[in-house]
């Protein structure tokens, strides 16, 4: 696919968006109220993830008792997720990799000090897959981890920001991602501190600026979708009790 194709001198790229458009999200909270503590699924253009939580709950070997909560992540990813047809192992390097990633960073977004001597249980299964995996993962998480009641100290948020020339497109899909060298970019709230950022590709430290500052005004307006849903979903529950 050429460099034209994916962004065009008009400024469109190839699903019509503009460079600064994020993709359609769709989110949904407590989608698994019987069999899970917490559970959410997000939708970011054609990409879905599912996130079960289970905890706060005794650790299943004495070990793992801490004087504060221990986190405990799996990645796994559908067979039908990808138009290829390709086996995915449960010990795959990069699934390995997204769920430290994820674990670091929840460890210190949770008040898992509230809970000590207990464990939390957080699996996530990647329905379908277009770019922005990891932060369709995190924003799912952060969904999961409300509905299961657990102290937080604001919303992780997180977008991807790929780079065409000097030009940043604010959560690329799965052909902008692999063309192009990409960011992601997690923050805590609305404020602009980053709690995450990895790097894709190699970039210079002079192109990483405006991906910043991009990722971090999507960031901004993911947060936004994420808690209309949670207030959403509480007016309910509570128009419910009131019946």
């Amino acid at each position: 696919m050429s460099r034209f194709e994916i962004y065009s001198p008009e400024g469109l790229r190839a699903d019509g968006r503009r460079w600064n458009e994020l993709r359609h999200i769709k989110c949904g909270i407590n989608t698994h109220s019987k069999s899970a503590d917490g559970s959410a699924v997000v939708e970011m253009g054609a990409s879905k993830v599912v996130c079960i939580v289970q905890g706060p709950q005794e650790p299943e070997t004495r070990s793992r008792v801490r004087e504060k909560a221990t986190l405990s992540v799996s990645v796994t990813v559908a067979p039908f997720s990808t138009t290829e047809r390709s086996k995915h192992v449960t010990n795959d390097r990069r699934l390995q990799e997204m769920s430290a990633n994820l674990q670091n960073l929840f460890e210190e977004a949770v008040l898992t000090h509230l809970h000590p001597r207990t464990e939390i249980v957080c699996s996530l299964t990647v329905i379908a897959q277009d770019g922005g995996l990891l932060s369709c993962c995190i924003n799912a998480m952060t969904l999961a981890l409300i509905d299961a009641g657990l102290p937080m100290y604001e919303y992780v948020s997180a977008c991807s920001v790929a780079l065409f020339d000097q030009t940043p497109l604010l959560d690329p899909n799965n052909v902008e991602e692999t063309e192009l060298a990409s960011v992601t970019v997690g923050i805590v709230g609305e404020t602009d501190k980053i709690s995450l950022l990895i790097l894709e590709r190699r970039l210079g430290l002079d192109r990483l600026p405006p991906a910043l500052e991009l990722g971090v005004e999507g960031c901004k307006v993911l947060r936004q979708v994420m808690d209309k849903e949670v207030r959403r979903h509480g007016a309910m529950r509570l128009a419910s009790r009131a019946e």
